[in-house]
């Protein structure tokens, strides 16, 4: 039955602006009556599309086109959905919702059919998400995890190890029940610890994974920095494939940073350009530099280019002390169609280097994938599903649970019991079964209007 029993609410489902076809989506119980009203008295058939004329309150036409039924609870939202798809004119999609309202709809909040359809146990709350990162999703790759996410793949993974510590929760607990056991020994005989310690293997491997949905849905933030003319911009260009940003020989060209979003084997990378970082009188330039030391805070990877003539030093040297020590960086000795030398990938004191040309692309590709690699990217795979940074959080503190209860098997039962069940929970966080009303209006919040 529905959580929302009395209230139906209507939104335009399809983006701002003009297209060639239009939707109002309504959800509601017992919609027939509005379907009547608004279509001149006609009924449509469940599931199968009605051509017909969308009518105002004076019977006078106000566009025409198809209504869709799909009653309870064979739908999206697990109520009674219609749908209006009439010409795609704003004008025209807001005169049909009106008709709506005044035909007892309430204006939707965004996210709230998802949202229904999440409470009416449609999807879980990993799917809901996964509908505005199908939306959102910044390449291909993004694209299909996401629906893999919606078809319900991740939210399997973590019902499966839900499922484990449900059995090794009840097992634990039967212990409890004969007090003139020992503990320890009844869950020796049990196997409880193996099975302890294949749920912790599964659990990182489902990391592993999120943790690469994570970059997909996301992106990563690389920035470019250097003493001036460097080729900062002629790189950002080079990866861009386009002229993004200003290319000089003066010293000080770039003064703000500069963003371009790039996609490397599905991968969206904001590769931020910086101002050099260089002692300066100028105000202007100062600023500039300010922006690049607080860009620098929030990457995932610093690029470090140098000259390739002079190479490292002390300069660079000091640039690269300065940088936070948990940052990874990567030098790139940039114009070796000056110096002579040809592209290659080296490692010294345990920092990479890649020698390349922004001027002539000379190597780039070893660029890009030494980018991919210092991240951590491992390549699209068929069980790869977008995960946020709230799964990561609930899958990380449900792995230390695991630690503290491996650590309590040898202490007593009650604890072991007890970090199992908080493991369970966490998990449970991520498909909504434990979720604080408050972090679902956050959620539902983000989703666009329609959805």
């Amino acid at each position: 039955m529905s959580r929302y029993p009395t209230v139906t609410i209507a939104a335009i489902a399809t983006a701002a602006g003009r297209g060639g076809v239009g939707v109002i989506r309504v959800s509601g119980r017992d919609l027939l009556p509005l379907a009547h009203a608004i279509s001149g008295g006609k009924t449509p058939t469940p599931r199968r599309a009605l051509y017909t004329d969308f009518f105002a309150a004076d019977g006078s036409v106000l566009d025409n086109g198809l209504l869709l039924y799909f009653p309870a609870p064979h739908s999206f939202t697990g109520e009674d959905v219609l749908e209006l798809q009439g010409h795609g004119g704003p004008v025209i999609l807001n005169m049909l919702l009106r008709r709506c309202v005044e035909l007892g709809c309430r204006l939707a909040e965004p996210g709230e059919f998802t949202r229904r359809a999440f409470l009416n146990d449609k999807i879980d709350l990993a799917q809901a998400e996964s509908v505005v990162d199908l939306i959102d999703a910044q390449s291909e790759a993004a694209a299909r995890s996401a629906v893999k996410s919606l078809k319900g793949a991740f939210s399997d993974e973590i019902h499966r190890l839900v499922d484990e510590l449900i059995q090794l929760r009840m097992l634990t607990e039967a212990t409890l029940d004969f007090p003139e056991e020992d503990d320890v020994e009844w869950l020796e005989k049990a196997g409880a610890l193996a099975r302890l310690q294949q749920v912790q293997q599964q659990l990182d491997r489902v990391l592993a994974t999120a943790t690469q949905g994570a970059m997909l849905r996301e992106g990563l933030h690389v920035v470019l920095i250097g003493q001036p003319n460097v080729g900062k911009s002629s790189l950002l260009n080079a990866l861009a494939g386009e002229e993004v940003a200003i290319v000089t020989d003066i010293a000080g060209t770039t003064r703000d940073t500069v963003r371009e979003h790039i996609v490397l084997e599905g991968v969206p990378l904001h590769i931020i350009d910086t101002a050099g970082l260089r002692d300066t009188e100028d105000k202007v330039e100062q600023i500039g530099i300010e922006r690049t030391w607080h860009a620098i805070t929030r990457a995932d990877l610093a690029l470090l280019l140098v000259d390739a003539a002079h190479g490292l030093g002390e300069a660079e040297q000091a640039i690269l002390a300065k940088l936070p020590p948990a940052l990874p960086r990567l030098l790139v000795h940039n114009k070796i169609d000056l110096s002579g030398e040809k592209a290659d990938l080296t490692e010294r004191d345990g920092i990479s280097a890649v020698r390349v040309s922004a001027k002539h692309g000379a190597g780039l590709d070893l660029l890009r994938q030494q980018i991919l690699q210092m991240v951590g990217w491992q390549g699209e795979s068929e069980g790869l599903f977008l995960a946020r940074e709230r799964h990561l959080d609930a899958i990380r503190r449900a792995r230390t649970e695991l630690d503290q209860a491996q650590q309590a098997y040898a202490v007593a039962a009650e604890l072991f019991a007890e970090h199992l069940r908080r493991a369970q929970h966490a998990l449970s966080e991520i498909t909504g079964e434990f979720t604080a009303d408050d972090l679902l209006g956050v959620i539902f919040s983000r989703f666009c209007i329609g959805k």
